[in-house]
């Protein structure tokens, strides 16, 4: 079974492993360990009896209960099934100009979207791993230098894998230099209000600006596949056009609904997530050659002196715990590892089981 390029892949991990799926502890996926919700699962449950209808094509409650949360007109968000999908949207449009900037390392999924149409990407380095800097003044730089016309911009934030968020006022001269701007905020909904530099509050003065969002990682709902764009609502309109029907099930738009509005849920995420990272950060920078580095999402990337796919295998065949390498970012390669941010007992449970390997 070929190594997965993606996190959470349980049926590979249960392999290696010599288990069942279900025993295997996974800190490669970054979901967020307090969910789902009881409303997601009260949502799923009295919309059990829908089943036998399709979906509103035009999921209008989901989008005004979206808008609602982000203070825009419906019209201006479009879900999708997972952000995955919506990507793919963004890739079309990006294929259309002379060059896409990448900043990198880059989730895998956005060289897939990409490529999918041709486009010409160039790459722009977060940091120059020789000298183990992570300097986004340096990537904004560059990146300013470069011709405006007919030239898009790809970003994630917080940045995936290494967990660095970018500041609203520094990618905000940027939209005056592409044509297109693509930011992916999958994680931003684990930063707190007061800290948090989402661009949403921009998407109405920038018609060259969209925005990714994912429900999935926070209300912890990956197998519901659902995210949405914000963006607007020409190219949405356009990207409708292009996809298939009903792209979001039934279930997963109720519980998209139901989340969005969830504040008690919200807090409690919020509440939970800096003493479990400062707890597992602590742990992690205490084991022999390993250096966990900072970051503002619910994940830390950490550079390891052993090949991290070894360490990833040990893991794995010793105590049933599947981390996620780095060999999927060329950039890193075999250094780096990434964990997700899990309950205090799970965190303890990963740094007891490298303890034991390293």
């Amino acid at each position: 079974m070929n190594r997965p390029v993606h996190g959470g892949n349980l049926v590979w991990a249960a392999a290696l492993a010599g288990c069942p799926a279900s025993l295997i502890l996974d800190f490669s996926a970054s979901i967020n360990p307090l969910g789902p919700p009881p409303t997601a699962l009260a949502a799923i449950q009295a919309h059990l009896t829908a089943l036998g209808s399709y979906p509103d094509p035009h999921y209008q409650q989901l989008r005004a209960a979206l808008g609602q949360v982000h203070q825009l007109s419906p019209e201006w968000i479009l879900p999708g099934n997972g952000s995955a999908e919506l990507l793919t949207w963004a890739g079309w449009d990006l294929s259309e100009l002379e060059v896409t900037w990448l900043i990198t390392p880059a989730f895998g999924d956005y060289w897939r979207a990409l490529r999918a149409f041709g486009a010409n990407v160039l790459e722009c380095p977060l940091s120059d791993l020789k000298f183990g800097i992570w300097d986004l003044g340096l990537v904004i730089g560059s990146l300013k230098s470069s011709t405006p016309s007919s030239r898009g911009l790809l970003l994630n934030n917080p940045h995936n894998p290494t967990g660095q968020i970018f500041s609203r006022e520094t990618i905000v001269p940027l939209l005056e230099q592409f044509a297109l701007v693509v930011v992916d905020e999958a994680f931003m909904d684990f930063i707190t209000p007061d800290e948090e530099q989402s661009l949403i509050r921009l998407v109405t003065q920038f018609p060259n600006l969209v925005i990714l969002r994912s429900l999935t990682k926070f209300y912890s709902l990956p197998g519901l596949r659902l995210g949405y764009a914000i963006a607007h609502p020409d190219r949405l309109r356009r990207w409708q056009k292009w996809r298939d029907p009903w792209p979001v099930n039934t279930l997963a738009a109720a519980a998209g609904e139901a989340v969005v509005k969830d504040k008690d849920f919200q807090q409690q995420t919020w509440n939970w997530l800096e003493p479990a990272k400062s707890q597992l950060f602590e742990g992690l920078a205490q084991k022999p050659g390993l250096q966990p580095l900072p970051g503002a999402a619910n994940f830390l990337l950490v550079e390891s002196k052993q090949p991290s796919s070894q360490v990833q295998e040990r893991l794995l065949q010793h105590s049933q715990i599947l981390i996620r390498d780095c060999l999927s970012f060329p950039q890193l390669g075999d250094r780096y590892f990434r964990v997700a941010v899990r309950s205090h007992a799970d965190n303890q449970r990963l740094l007891q089981g490298l303890a034991e390997i390293l």
